[in-house]
């Protein structure tokens, strides 16, 4: 093996009970490079992170960190090697200060005759935050961050731990782009301290930016390795999906219906205020604006999870009162929400018992009893159409890759026949296989005269596959924008207030 890299592993082997995860898988990364790491769901980036971290044990391969084999027993001698991961959904202890977040279980570093030093606790966290010019106070709660500082406070944890490697699983999948400019300052000024990055993400504009190298995964195997500045965007892509993906965004030219759905001057005290706006039948609306914006409290007050405070909605030129989602459902809405991992789905449950879950009033008899053989007829028939890749009905939903997850929850809602479908980041950290697919079936129920609200943060997205974007900013409508208006600039303009 060459003295030139930090870590090798090569020919790295993985098998479940009847699914073999990794096949040949090979990672190889020098010091004090950002090295991406990509592939669809599924292709076996977590299980061979997790093999490094001494999560899985590996059936084959050998792994070299340092000159030395190793093989980690656990997440925690791979820490105290010098090798961290910053997961996707970061845990912290809500109710405790930062200090002792970053410290948790070593405490004994700053104890003497049994009692812990939070003065020198305080200190040495202050020297982190410094060093990592991370403006947060270590005396400050977790539950006071955004997602954004949690982001931070992981990273600073990582870097406390003398961290040679920090692996980062979708960092940036809810910050806006100043956060990302932010995040990747520090990433940059750690590898110029001679840390290595293992940057995992879906993201391809960011790999580009960020990465000095990207490893490529697909079903297991490794594809190849490439200098970023050495293959372009549609080369990855080809090689991440194994074959050529095109019209990432559909073409669409069909002629829009009636007005289904009208808002006017909804507001949320301290949220959003007096927003306004219209979707027809076959349109797909699009609300952008940055993370915070205020995108999601609309539309989760429109159906009824979050009360408003004021504005009218109505559906098919009816006022109606929304008050819960069970409301919406019955007056023809559906809701896919961001997070799919704490409210899209229930991971210990089966495929038919997710999917078929909001329809289930539709399907129970007199006596309020689910009607198994209907129940089963229309998961399978929805799970067909969307093509969600499972082994049975009764195969656990948690156990699913991301897009076939996701194709999951559209699939639940489309059962219910909605009117309108409301889609908050339906694409956040897929694969850019799934990604297709989705755009797709989005396009496909636009031109079937679904009328289709989409919140996305992605504004390549937004303006490939709108027919009109509403820009929110801070609770409130900024601009609006036909399709033969859309411009980039614009719109970015009208995100940042940067308008007169």
């Amino acid at each position: 093996m060459s003295q030139e890299y930090l870590l090798e592993m090569s020919g790295i082997e993985k098998a479940f009970p009847g699914v073999k995860a990794l096949s040949d898988a090979s990672l190889r990364v020098k010091s004090g490079e950002i090295h991406g790491l990509i592939g669809e769901n599924g292709a076996g980036k977590s299980t061979l992170m997790k093999i490094l971290l001494g999560d899985y044990t590996r059936d084959a391969g050998e792994i070299i960190y340092k000159g030395e084999k190793i093989c980690f027993s656990s997440p925690r001698q791979a820490k105290e090697k010098g090798i961290c991961m910053i997961p996707q959904e970061i845990n912290m202890v809500s109710t405790a200060d930062l200090a002792e977040n970053v410290w948790l279980g070593r405490e004994h570093q700053f104890a003497t005759l049994g009692l812990i030093n939070k003065a020198k606790r305080l200190e040495a966290t202050r020297k982190l935050f410094k060093q990592l010019k991370i403006e947060l106070d270590p005396k400050s709660l977790a539950v006071e961050l955004s997602v954004a500082q949690l982001q931070l406070l992981a990273l600073a944890r990582a870097v406390s731990y003398e961290a040679d490697i920090i692996i980062m699983d979708e960092p940036t999948s809810s910050l806006s782009e100043s956060e990302v400019k932010g995040l990747f300052k520090i990433m940059e000024d750690l590898i110029n301290q001679g840390k290595s990055i293992i940057f995992i993400s879906h993201k391809l504009d960011e790999m580009f930016t960020i990465c000095s190298h990207i490893t490529i995964l697909r079903d297991g195997y490794y594809i190849s390795n490439h200098k970023t500045t050495e293959i372009t965007k549609d080369e990855l892509i080809t090689k991440i999906a194994g074959r050529e993906i095109k019209n990432l965004y559909p073409v669409r030219n069909h002629t829009l219906g009636k007005t289904v759905l009208e808002v006017k001057d909804l507001s949320q005290t301290g949220t959003f205020q007096n927003i306004s706006f219209s979707v027809k039948e076959g349109e797909i609306l699009s609300l952008y604006g940055l993370v915070g914006a205020g995108r999601s409290e609309i539309m989760c007050g429109v159906f009824g999870i979050d009360e408003i405070d004021g504005g009218e909605i109505r559906i098919e030129g009816k006022p109606i009162k929304i008050k819960s989602p069970k409301a919406a459902i019955r007056s023809g809405l559906a809701m896919v929400t961001e997070d799919r991992l704490s409210t899209g789905i229930i991971g210990n449950q089966s495929v038919l018992e997710n999917v078929s879950l909001v329809n289930l009033y539709k399907i129970c008899n007199k006596f309020k009893f689910v009607k198994n053989r209907q129940e089963r007829e229309d998961v399978n028939r929805i799970v067909e159409e969307l093509d969600v890749k499972i082994a049975s009905l009764h195969q656990v939903m948690s156990s699913l890759s991301g897009g076939n997850q996701q194709k999951a929850i559209l699939g639940k809602w489309l059962l219910t026949k909605p009117k309108i479908l409301i889609l908050d980041e339906p694409t956040r950290g897929i694969d850019v296989g799934s990604k297709a697919e989705i755009h797709k079936m989005i396009a496909n129920l636009a031109e079937e005269g679904m009328a289709v609200i989409m919140i996305s943060s992605e504004l390549s997205e937004a303006l490939g596959m709108s027919d009109r974007i509403v820009v929110i900013r801070e609770g409130k409508i900024t601009g609006e924008f036909a399709r033969e208006e859309l411009d980039s600039e614009i719109i970015i303009n009208h995100a940042f207030g940067y308008i007169d």
